[in-house]
């Protein structure tokens, strides 16, 4: 490398500086031979001569578009280079990024709104699919009461990836559930039983579909199943005395798995 004075070229600060990127990026360059000084100083300074900054101007313009270093190398050194089609095919790569970003930003709209309303669905949406006697001010009023729990951020981040076809699948599991509960109650099953502990089982795995429900909370819901008079008229407008029927096979299911029913906390 030919020796030279300050003023036959510019320092790596100056030429930083003056194109913009870091001197790590400039010794990077030199170091893989993409854009090398061509002079030094008899003290070892690196320096840029007016034909290595205009190859630095190059390289930055195709960094600027996104190319890597491989092909903007290609570019600059390989004169039957197809520098349209090498652009052509990063455009290409940038038309999927945009279109993976803006599926981003839908998802994240979505997920958004799932955390402030629950029920990504519309009024008509959840009258068909959950029935007339349907209160749409239920997600609502589910998050004025849930919203700082765990339980409802699970909630709605399951809410986020669904749709009307995934929530009917949803409201046609409870609705099997309801009716087996009301023919086993029919049946005779007796709580404890293996019978009414799959029924428990199965109670679980469908309310899955809204967030974990551990053993122990599970115990909580049955009481609140008989006890509030919503639910209380759900079960028993299946069949009657069916809220407490199935309370009492929540509470025989959980003591199979050794919790006391009576000191079940929500956890």
């Amino acid at each position: 490398m030919p020796e030279a004075t300050d003023a036959d070229g510019l320092t790596v600060g100056q030429v930083s500086t003056r194109l913009g990127v870091t001197v790590r990026a400039l010794h990077h360059w030199d170091e893989i031979g993409l854009a090398r000084p061509s002079l030094r100083t008899a003290a070892g300074y690196r320096l840029y001569t007016a034909g290595d900054l205009e190859r630095l101007h190059r390289i930055v313009v195709y960094r600027d578009i996104g190319l890597g270093l491989d092909r903007i190398r290609a570019i600059l050194d390989d004169s039957t280079a197809d520098v349209p089609g090498a652009l052509r095919a990063q455009r290409a790569q940038v038309a999927e990024r945009i279109d993976r970003l803006q599926q981003l930003s839908v998802g994240l709209d979505r997920m958004i709104d799932a955390h402030e309303r629950g029920l990504l669905l519309t009024v008509e949406q959840q009258a068909a699919i959950f029935g007339p006697q349907w209160n749409p001010d239920s997600p609502a009023q589910a998050r004025q009461r849930y919203g700082d729990t765990t339980q409802w951020r699970q909630y709605a981040e399951r809410s986020a990836s669904r749709g009307p076809e995934e929530w009917q699948a949803v409201a046609d599991a409870v609705a099997d559930l309801d009716r087996a509960l009301g023919d086993a109650m029919d049946a005779g099953v007796t709580p404890g039983s293996a019978e009414a502990n799959q029924l428990v089982e199965r109670h679980r795995e469908v309310f899955a579909s809204y967030f974990p429900l551990t053993r122990q909370m599970q115990v909580c819901l049955g009481r609140m199943y008989e006890a509030d008079p919503g639910f209380a008229a759900h079960y028993d407008g299946i069949r009657p005395g069916l809220a407490t029927w199935f309370r009492r096979i929540i509470d025989a299911g959980a003591r199979a798995h050794s919790i006391d029913p009576d000191t079940a906390t929500w956890q």
